[in-house]
């Protein structure tokens, strides 16, 4: 039988590795991202395992047109991995409205939104795998920096949703869990620290989440868990 993972944010960065690996293994992924022309090119480099999907996931109200899309590919989902983010880094006081409002949404609202939409999909699955891509930095007693306050909060949020839908998703027999990433090399982190290189990079994390997600056989539910390289 096939295997299906949704993944968010696959136009780049670890969202990008991972929809590569998953279908190099044999699999299907269903890319969804703002970006139509990364998801074009992802797409030839695996035209018959990869499928794409532009938009954007904070069009709340377009949801029941993307759940449709979904459905014109598979009928069930494997795997949900949410894992499209955005990040800001501004001093508190700096932050308007609109940028709070951008990231919360995107980082929160969006993975609560769109796993509420693909649980009926998810139900129909074997493997029934959800993974939230966190931060270290929205986990309880590690290490906070200035300017990411809505970013670690939002993360925060994450975490938190992660431990409770175990709990309520468990008599569906559905797992979930949350990766808390410590910094990677993608675009999104370069923007916001510029000049900084961390040492780990994204096809070296997609390889972990990816092997995270086929040997778990939820055998770990509702767990917050740090991973991130070590920093020279």
């Amino acid at each position: 039988m096939k295997k299906y993972a949704v993944i968010t944010g696959a136009s780049s960065g670890i969202g990008y590795e991972l929809a590569l690996q998953w279908a190099n293994l044999g699999y299907h992924a269903i890319c969804i991202a703002r970006r139509g022309d990364k998801l074009t090119e992802l797409k030839e480099k695996s035209p018959d395992r990869i499928h794409p999907v532009t938009f954007d996931l904070v069009n709340f109200n377009e949801y029941p047109r993307l759940l449709k899309e979904i459905e014109a590919i598979t009928p069930y989902i494997d795997v949900l991995i949410n894992n499209a983010g955005i990040l800001i880094n501004k001093p508190f006081d700096e932050f308007s409205p609109d940028e709070f409002d951008r990231m919360v949404n995107v980082n929160y609202k969006a993975p609560y939104f769109l796993l509420q939409g693909l649980l009926p999909f998810i139900e129909k699955s074997t493997l029934k795998s959800i993974i939230n891509i966190g931060s270290i930095g929205g986990v309880d007693n590690t290490d906070k920096f200035p300017g990411l306050s809505i970013y670690s909060s939002s993360k925060g949020a994450i975490s938190t949703l992660t431990e409770c839908l175990a709990k309520e998703l468990s008599v569906k027999n559905i797992s979930i869990n949350c990766l808390a990433l410590g910094a990677v090399r993608t675009e999104m982190l370069s923007k916001a620290f510029p000049g900084y290189i961390p040492n780990l990079t994204p096809d070296k994390m997609a390889k972990f989440i990816v092997k995270f997600i086929l040997q778990n056989d939820q055998i770990i539910n509702g767990k917050v868990l740090q991973v991130a390289g070590v920093e020279v």
